[in-house]
């Protein structure tokens, strides 16, 4: 039994007499590159607030582009303003206009709040010609003139409804 004890000991003994462990980390070197260029736009402008917009990137005001826009403006109005319709079949008659933000938006509107019943004239647009994804008509009602914000995502995508805004009081 004196031998078990006696390698114990020296084992202890060894451990005790040997050098602790360097725990400290070592320094970090900076060593980092960029792997890739700043970012720039398209124009190889940098991408950075403040810039300005493009401009139409191919799409051009045409009578075409604006004969839809009035079309799309007059059928969505005509669709918004029936306030005696019910709602969930208003919605659905309303949604084949609307963006799809539009439409989550308008989903919570109940019609018998809409002023309007019926259009009353022609569509008028107020065009920006540097913009060609997007444009405002101004479509009168019986309740008064209704702004309608019209956007496109290209030349051969379809006129959507994003916003309607009620008559200034």
């Amino acid at each position: 039994m004196k031998k078990p004890l006696a390698l114990i000991a020296v084992a202890l003994l060894c451990a005790g007499c040997a050098p602790a462990a360097n725990t400290t980390p070592a320094p970090a070197e900076s060593t980092a590159t960029p792997s890739a260029p700043v970012s720039l736009s398209a124009s190889s402008g940098p991408q950075a607030p403040g810039g300005t917009a493009p401009a139409t990137i191919g799409i051009t005001w045409d009578q075409a582009s604006k004969d839809a826009a009035v079309d799309v403006a007059e059928k969505a109005m005509a669709d918004f303003a029936r306030p005696g319709l019910a709602e969930k079949q208003w919605a659905n008659d309303l949604a084949r206009w609307l963006t799809p933000q539009a439409t989550a938006d308008y989903l919570a509107v109940d019609p018998a709040n809409i002023p309007a019943s019926r259009v009353t004239g022609p569509a008028t647009l107020s065009v920006d010609e540097a913009n060609g994804y997007g444009v405002m008509a101004a479509v009168p009602t019986d309740a008064g003139t209704y702004t309608v914000q019209l956007l496109r995502t290209g030349r051969e995508a379809p006129w959507k409804v994003n916003r309607f805004t009620p008559p200034s009081s």
